[in-house]
C-alpha cells in the first residue's frame, strides 16, 4: 500500500512538473512571436531581432533555474505579510499594499509601462480574478497619459513640421520670372496634398 502511495506521489508530481514545462515552452514560443512582432512593427534589424530572442531565451532559462527559490521565498513573504507567521495577529494590519480587491499578485507583475503587443491569448492578474487578453489576437498595450486639458488618453507622437527645400535652375532670370507664378502654385498644390495625407 505504502508503495503504491509512493508511485501515486511520484506520478502526481510527474505531471505538475510537466505542466510547468509546458507552460514554460508555452511562454518562451509566445515571446518569441512577440519579439518577431514587435521587431517588424518597430523596423529593427533582423540581427537586433535576434538578439533580442536570445536574450528573452537566456531569461526564461534563469527564471526556470531559480522557479524553486523563487517560490520558497514568495511562500515565506506571503506567510509573513498574511499574518499566518504571526498566528493570525498580522492579517488585519493590511502590511502589504495593493489596490482595492489585490489589483496584483505579488511578485507576478509583468512590465508594460513603454507599451507593447500581446500576440497570443495570455491572462494577468486583476481585482478579484484574472483578466484576459489577446483572445482575438494581437492587442496593444499602451501608456496613458494626461493632456493639457486634463483628459486620460493615448497621445501620439509629435514632429515637428518638415523642412521643404527647392532647388530652381533656370538659365536666365527672365525666364524664372515668366514661370515664377507657376512654381508658385506647384508648391500650393504640394503643401495641399502634404496636408491631405498627414
Amino acid at each position: 500500500m505504502a508503495e503504491e502511495d509512493d508511485i501515486a506521489g511520484t506520478l502526481s508530481s510527474s505531471l505538475d512538473t510537466a505542466r510547468e514545462l509546458k507552460a514554460t515552452t508555452d511562454a518562451l514560443g509566445k515571446s518569441i512571436s512577440s519579439a518577431f512582432a514587435r521587431g517588424v512593427v518597430d523596423g529593427r534589424r533582423f540581427e537586433d531581432v535576434l538578439r533580442s530572442i536570445g536574450q528573452r531565451m537566456i531569461s526564461f532559462g534563469l527564471r526556470a533555474a531559480f522557479k524553486p527559490v523563487d517560490s520558497a521565498l514568495q511562500s515565506a513573504l506571503g506567510s509573513l505579510f498574511s499574518g499566518s507567521w504571526l498566528g493570525g495577529a498580522g492579517a488585519p494590519l493590511n502590511i502589504l499594499p495593493s489596490a482595492s480587491g489585490n489589483a496584483f499578485q505579488f511578485g507576478k507583475i509583468t512590465p508594460f509601462a513603454a507599451g507593447g503587443v500581446v500576440a497570443a491569448p495570455t491572462y494577468f492578474p486583476m481585482s478579484g480574478g484574472f483578466g484576459l487578453m489577446g483572445e482575438r489576437g494581437a492587442e496593444a498595450v499602451m501608456p496613458l497619459q494626461r493632456g493639457p486639458d486634463g483628459r486620460l488618453g493615448v497621445r501620439a507622437a509629435q514632429s515637428a513640421a518638415p523642412a521643404v527645400t527647392v532647388n530652381i535652375a533656370t538659365p536666365d532670370i527672365d525666364g524664372f520670372r515668366r514661370s515664377e507664378s507657376q512654381v508658385a502654385a506647384a508648391l500650393a498644390r504640394a503643401v495641399a496634398r502634404g496636408r491631405r495625407s498627414v
